[in-house]
């Protein structure tokens, strides 16, 4: 059975589960088959010159690859998407193929910590100049653009700090200055929010969080149209880059779910969201679908949904009451990652990492990922945390 994820009356879940699929292809099998191997064997020189199977090499790509690749070009909107092995080599690959020395690039304030470090050390090693704005600066963006910037990077939501871009005014202050625009989707999944759509140029996403969906795989997309989505994949050929093929394939697993498990995650981190907000121990929820956040009318215009992750403020504290706190929950666990089925609260202060922008807050900042675990359950885990303070 042959069935096509292309149907304009489809919805975005249905096509998750077939997108991809080919049962005869696969001889029946609901799973297309894992492909293995480095070598390609080809019958014949022309063949090996013309590439008679449509493949070459182990790290240019095999049918299990361009099944997700393919995934995601629909999904996205794009002409192309590449696989990396991490969602951070995603976002390195894409500057270093779409920048050069003497070149301008202007990042948010809000971004991901790691991308940051990349900017400030091999961008600037390598003679670009970096600047970061504001992640509210909207269409004043024009005001920072100089003659030389080439790339504008946007997160939204923003970093720990949930911060919305206005997305199409920023988008459009770059197509008038031929300047290409980046975003890390991440957060939102093509399933929320598809950036192509509304101006950008570029989607990038660690698929280790939501596309895997279950903290046992690493894997980083980047998804473009034309010349630059040929630009970044012969950079990832020549940087040698190649995700492996059973984190492509746990990533395709984790696609059939994505739908039903973003719905969860939603309704749970809203619901949990709430309820701290409720709690006299904390100051303030930074959770965009929320109407207290400041751009909650920034994000229902541009989004479709939210997911698990969101910031929570605690009122200043005795920080040894707050680190018994956290060192005593049970089912919230500490761990730099999220995107998982596993409930996580990770204390964070941006202070060191942010230049363009204040943190004023004066209590401690937890980053919540709501997993899958019972609500009520939950609420009682962090009730029993919250008498320690």
């Amino acid at each position: 059975m042959s069935t096509d994820p292309n149907n304009k009356n489809h919805d975005a879940k249905t096509k998750l589960v077939h997108l991809g699929r080919d049962t005869e292809d696969s001889k029946g099998f609901v799973n297309p088959p894992l492909y293995k191997g480095s070598t390609v064997l080809f019958p014949t020189v022309k063949s090996l010159s013309e590439g008679g199977y449509g493949y070459w090499y182990g790290r240019k790509g095999s049918p299990t690859y361009e099944t997700l690749e393919s995934s995601l070009n629909e999904l996205e909107h794009a002409d192309d998407t590449i696989l990396t092995p991490s969602g951070l080599s995603a976002i390195t690959t894409a500057l270093l193929a779409l920048l050069k020395t003497g070149d301008h690039l202007l990042v948010t304030d809000s971004v991901y910590q790691p991308t940051r470090n990349f900017c400030n050390t091999t961008l600037k090693g390598l003679g670009i100049d970096v600047t970061y704005y504001d992640p509210r600066i909207g269409a004043d963006i024009e005001n920072l653009i100089q003659k030389n910037t080439k790339i504008i990077f946007l997160e939204s939501p923003g970093s720990q700090s949930f911060e919305i871009q206005d997305i199409p005014a920023i988008c459009e202050k770059a197509k008038k200055a031929n300047i290409t625009t980046i975003i890390d989707n991440t957060w939102a999944t093509p399933l929320y929010l598809q950036p192509l759509t509304i101006g950008v140029d570029v989607s990038i996403h660690s698929g280790t969080k939501y596309f895997i969906g279950h903290a046992d795989a690493m894997i980083g997309t980047v998804s473009s149209n034309g010349e630059t989505a040929e630009k970044i994949r012969q950079m990832a050929y020549s940087l040698g880059l190649c995700a492996g093929p059973d984190d492509v394939q746990l990533a395709l697993r984790g696609l059939r779910s994505l739908g039903v498990r973003l719905e969860h995650h939603q309704k749970a981190a809203i619901e949990l969201a709430n309820w701290l907000e409720a709690q006299p121990e904390f100051e303030c929820v930074l959770h965009p679908a929320l109407p207290s956040h400041p751009d909650h009318e920034l994000f229902k215009r541009d989004f479709k949904g939210s997911t698990g992750l969101f910031t929570a403020i605690l009122k200043p504290a005795d920080p040894a009451k707050v680190e018994t706190m956290l060192n005593g929950l049970e089912l919230f666990a500490m761990g730099w990652s999220w995107g998982g089925f596993e409930s996580l609260a990770l204390p964070f202060d941006p202070r060191s990492y942010r230049t363009t922008t204040s943190w004023d807050y004066k209590g401690q900042a937890l980053r919540f990922h709501v997993g899958n675990e019972n609500m009520d359950d939950l609420k009682a885990d962090l009730t029993a945390g919250l008498k320690k303070l």
